[in-house]
């Protein structure tokens, strides 16, 4: 995606705090390995067509380092199916009538058993979301964001994670487009956007990983419990 970033406001934690909590976070977390899935795949549309989906209909998008991560937040085995199942009915209404991985608009599983959640109407190149569900190796992660933050993007850290935003304006008409990433325990949910943004998307996602009440996420399994880690923070 063709992106111009404006400026935005520094970011609200200091790359030093995150740099010292950096070297402690692995100590912190513990559990089973978040390991690719290659052998799932999605009813309407197969984990090639995710990984590499057709340029003349599905958004292009900026990438994020996944892969093999130690984490003990369960990945949704029910996405891209269950990709509403994210959502409060605050945000469903939002995207009422926005078609929830049409074909050709790359929603599926990848490779790497990344989740893709794509909102959009086929043909309509302006106006989509897409939302990136998968474990990220827990260094890289941190460097991307740390970059991120680096081209202008407003990092902070709530919820026991790190996320990082910008928005920006593209295109002749122009259009709002933006990226919102929420980093926590090995899992990156990164959201892309043109001219769709609902107020609460990616708060919704969060609590529903992660629940507030510090209770096993509703997508948990017996085999690979969703409890919360530490605070993970990028590193300089």
């Amino acid at each position: 995606m063709s992106r111009r970033t404006r400026t935005r406001p520094a970011a609200r934690a200091t790359w030093a705090t995150w740099a010292v909590l950096a070297v402690a976070l692995p100590a912190l977390v513990t559990g089973c390995a978040g390991t690719p899935d290659t052998s799932a795949t999605t009813g309407s549309s197969d984990a090639s067509a995710s990984a590499s989906p057709s340029p003349s209909a599905s958004p292009s998008l900026a990438p994020f380092p996944t892969g093999p991560s130690t984490s003990t937040t369960a990945l949704l085995a029910d996405l891209p199916q269950g990709c509403r199942d994210l959502l409060d009915d605050a945000v469903l209404a939002q995207l009422d009538g926005v078609p929830l991985n049409a074909p050709g608009m790359g929603g599926g599983i990848r490779p790497d058993s990344s989740r893709v959640c794509v909102w959009g109407e086929p043909g309509a190149a302006a106006t989509w979301l897409v939302t990136v569900i998968g474990y990220a190796p827990d260094q890289e992660a941190r460097d991307a964001l740390y970059a991120l933050g680096n081209e202008g993007y407003t990092c902070y850290e709530p919820n026991g994670g790190v996320r990082c935003e910008s928005t920006w304006e593209s295109g002749p008409l122009p259009l709002q487009q933006g990226r919102t990433l929420f980093y926590r325990d090995g899992v990156i949910v990164d959201t892309q956007y043109s001219n769709l943004s609902p107020t609460g998307y990616t708060d919704a996602v969060i609590d529903a990983l992660w629940p507030a009440s510090g209770g096993p996420s509703r997508f948990a399994t017996s085999s690979s419990p969703a409890t919360p880690s530490a605070s993970p923070s990028p590193s300089s």
